[in-house]
């Protein structure tokens, strides 16, 4: 009573999972050194951009608020 079995069927499972997911890791493409170079620029590039973008922005509201309300 209560005894916990796996079953050949459960491993089997387990065991093609794990089979399917190994397989799956194989189909990855790593991407060369320059490309993983360039896109690295380009998204701290991007950040750079839009994060001097949103201190502009934030800094014209709320001056721009404070002419208004006085």
């Amino acid at each position: 009573m209560g005894e916990v079995t796996n079953s050949t069927a459960e491993k089997a499972t387990k065991r093609s999972w794990f089979d399917g997911l190994k397989a799956e890791f194989k189909k990855i493409v790593w991407p060369d050194r320059e490309s993983l170079l360039k896109s690295t620029v380009a998204v701290i590039t991007v950040t750079i951009i839009l994060g001097a973008l949103i201190v502009v922005l934030d800094y014209l509201f709320e001056h721009g608020m404070g002419y208004l309300i006085g």
